[in-house]
């Protein structure tokens, strides 16, 4: 038997390499549980453990970014200058966006995002009509686990609704037209006798006065002066809601040109911006194209599960953002592709958390 290799298999097998440095790559290493449990510390390893770890790594530091700029004071001058927001929202030095798609609402997601609102810690809310309703709704009753292969035809005929795999009953949502209708004939009175105007984020904000629980979002929203933004407001419960209440009490008028002005002078009058985008579609969308106004965000982190082979948005890389002028072409923008559910808090825990106690110092 020869013990001569072949020449192009040995070629190929053991091709030379150019040397990899440490000084311009980081070696590959995961945490050891011989060192005892330490969240902090194997979150922080998640940056050293490759694919989707390392971009979450990525993301907690970009966060921290966002995060580390926003607490800058603004300079003496900066102070003075007239603030041009038209909510009136006190600046700061990064104007930090968080946009999500409703299913996170519908989750546990919610608790986390309701942190970051109540603690002021965002500016900015986008989402869907879903990711409004479901937030009242839930103050009003549960939302339970169920499971994926629940069959869909008996659900209906039991009056139940699947998302995924979580469960609401339709009673909710017959607990909501009632709390909802008289809240819409009161707006659609002030809108006739005192000439309100009402916009889908002024609509959020009374919803949010009127729901009066620290649970909502949209109550801490309210409190806390942050604009939310939901372009699709009728496309859910809420826009049923809004059918049913124009045959019983017709001629209420909610305007979206206002509010795309208002949300995009989040972007034009911002120092600097930062875009914490969950999920993709409406959401996605609306807010890095408020940030092209401004030529792009300082800061950027998808997290999602979207691709970008078929072209749509809700897929597409913060590459394919810097295209058009929605990031900004030097700034380093993160993408982790997987579950929110899974992620968002992991990155709650490891960046806004961390700086609790510097938000509430800051909103004394």
């Amino acid at each position: 038997m020869s013990d001569n290799i072949p020449q192009c298999a040995k070629e190929a097998v053991l091709l030379t390499s150019e040397p990899l440095s440490a000084d311009k790559y980081t070696e590959v290493k995961g945490y050891d549980f011989n060192n005892g449990i330490d969240y902090h510390k194997l979150l922080k390893s998640f940056a050293t453990s490759g694919f989707q770890a390392t971009n979450f790594g990525f993301a907690v530091q970009e966060i921290k970014n966002m995060i580390d700029k926003k607490l800058i004071p603004l300079s003496a001058n900066e102070l003075e200058e007239m603030n041009l927001n038209p909510v009136g929202r006190e600046r700061s030095n990064c104007t930090i966006f968080l946009a999500f798609t409703s299913n996170m609402i519908s989750s546990g997601v919610r608790d986390s995002i309701r942190y970051l609102v109540q603690h002021n810690m965002v500016d900015c809310l986008v989402t869907s009509a879903g990711g409004i309703e479901e937030d009242f709704i839930k103050c009003l009753a549960p939302t339970y686990i169920g499971d994926f292969k629940l069959d869909g035809k008996k659900l209906r005929l039991s009056g139940i609704n699947r998302i995924g795999n979580l469960l609401v009953s339709n009673d909710n949502y017959c607990k909501f037209e009632t709390w909802l209708m008289p809240i819409l004939d009161q707006i659609l009175q002030e809108q006739k006798e005192e000439g309100t105007l009402w916009t889908p984020s002024k609509l959020v904000a009374r919803l949010g006065m009127e729901i009066d629980n620290p649970d909502s979002v949209y109550y801490w929203a309210y409190k806390n002066n942050i604009p939310v933004f939901c372009p699709g407001l009728t496309d859910g419960s809420l826009g049923d809601m809004i059918y049913f209440h124009s045959y019983k009490n017709p001629g209420l008028v909610v305007d979206i040109v206002q509010d795309i002005r208002w949300m995009n002078s989040q972007a034009v009058y911002a120092k600097n911006t930062g875009m914490i985008i969950l999920g993709g579609g409406l959401a996605k969308h609306h807010t890095c194209n408020a940030n092209l106004m401004r030529n792009g965000a300082d800061f950027c982190v998808f997290i999602n599960s979207g691709s970008e082979f078929d072209g749509s948005d809700s897929g597409a890389s913060p590459d394919e953002a810097k295209s058009w002028g929605k990031v900004k072409i030097d700034s380093k923008p993160v993408k982790v592709c997987g579950d929110a559910t899974l992620i968002f808090p992991l990155v709650v825990a490891e960046t806004f958390a961390q700086y609790h106690s510097q938000f509430v110092k800051l909103n004394k």
